[in-house]
């Protein structure tokens, strides 16, 4: 890779002041999850407008817990073993497994090739009597039709999981994406729009919900749950600081990370505003070569979203030519990737468990057979940085 050029798909994400809140709590010893915790819930719940947030390890975590949720005996109205939850094909994993994990069937959904989120024609087919939930992806930070899907998700009684693993930040129509569902998942991976190392945010909309997902972060513990003295109150036999009414998971984070999420998550506003700016600079700039123009074409923000991008998604024309181009970016110091993992029926883990038979997705091979992404610098970049890329992408045709 040449010394002289390297565009990465991630930077270093944190600042002195992120590193020294982390230093903070360290200095205190009290390391696990606790006072930062809580407050960066509660400060994520007013700025997003959601009504309950509860921070986990990781995103992955929340889409799990969700699941979880939705099949758990202590909720109401609750999913049951075989009901299909329909999943667009371009995916992360643990968009996927968690369904499964949960003893529900998973059905794949096609994806709009323009904006690279779930298909909402295709959605409407694959709707029938066992549809009981829809784990909706926003792919890297664009959203589809969110009115058209609301009404779709309302008039079939649907409950709706954002995973907004991806898109923290983004609006459709000035509303959080993550806003709209009963359960939504944010990460804060490092490469994402903030970062707090390992990490991840749970929201839902009642308290009911609320109330089983801490027990299910937490060993399925009465610990800290608002019916705490009333469990204890039952079960009289037992010590009451160790009573596990529920099933549980540990997905609890650490203060460490929480303390560094919410250092970033108080600037959010600001990264997005420059990530955008860098991605509108590369993406004009890249757009004004002819011969790019000829072989690339750039995903743009759907109708009524304002994104908060997380990378540069692009196709290349001629599928042929992929790999080729691809080794060649590399090569002269442009890491890529695959759209989120392409199109995930092809992973040999959907074949390994017989998750699908003879179904072609023509939109979601299009994102994997041409789609790739590019990383979305989080500092100001100059002309000479993008003249570079632009050069790099011209010498790789």
């Amino acid at each position: 890779m040449p010394k002289s050029f390297f565009y990465p798909l991630l930077e270093d994400p944190y600042r002195k002041k992120d590193l020294s809140r982390a230093i903070e709590v360290i200095k205190t010893g009290k390391l696990t999850i606790g006072k930062h915790t809580k407050k960066f819930e509660n400060k994520f719940t007013k700025t997003i407008k959601t009504k309950f947030s509860l921070m986990v390890n990781s995103g992955s975590s929340a889409n799990l817990l969700a699941m979880q949720c939705l099949i758990n005996p202590y909720r109401k109205k609750r999913l049951k073993k075989g009901d299909s939850v329909l999943i667009p094909t371009v995916c992360w994993s643990t968009s996927l497994w968690p369904i499964i994990q949960s003893g529900l069937k998973p059905v794949f959904v096609d994806i709009d090739p323009v904006t690279l989120n779930i298909d909402i024609k295709d959605l409407i087919k694959k709707i029938n009597k066992k549809t009981k939930a829809l784990m909706l992806v926003h792919v890297l930070g664009n959203s589809t039709n969110m009115d058209q899907l609301m009404k779709i998700i309302k008039k079939k009684n649907i409950i709706l999981i954002e995973d907004t693993c991806e898109s923290l930040g983004s609006r459709y129509k000035n509303k959080f994406l993550g806003t709209f569902g009963e359960f939504s998942s944010f990460s804060f991976y490092s490469s994402h729009q903030i970062s707090s190392g390992e990490g991840g945010m749970i929201t839902c909309r009642n308290l009911e919900d609320y109330e089983i997902l801490k027990a299910l972060r937490a060993h399925g513990w009465s610990r800290g749950l608002k019916n705490e003295k009333r469990i204890s109150n039952k079960n009289k036999h037992l010590d009451s600081r160790f009573i596990f009414f529920n099933s549980g998971f540990n997905l609890r984070p650490t203060d460490i990370s929480a303390s560094i999420g919410l250092s970033q998550f108080n600037d959010m506003k600001s990264f997005i505003s420059l990530r955008n700016k860098n991605r509108n600079f590369i993406v004009n700039s890249l757009k004004k070569s002819k011969i790019i123009n000829d072989n690339f074409y750039f995903i743009e923000a759907n109708e009524n979203v304002k994104p908060s991008w997380f990378g540069i998604p692009i196709y290349i024309k001629n599928k042929n030519n992929r790999k080729k181009i691809i080794k060649n970016l590399e090569k002269r110091g442009i890491e890529t990737r695959p759209i989120i993992s392409g199109n995930f029926i092809k992973q040999p883990s959907v074949k390994k468990y017989k998750l699908l038979k003879g179904s072609k997705f023509y939109n979601s091979d299009i994102v994997n057979d041409r789609g790739f992404f590019i990383g979305l610098p989080t500092k100001k970049i100059n002309n000479i940085f993008v003249n570079k890329i632009v050069k790099t992408f011209e010498q790789s045709i």
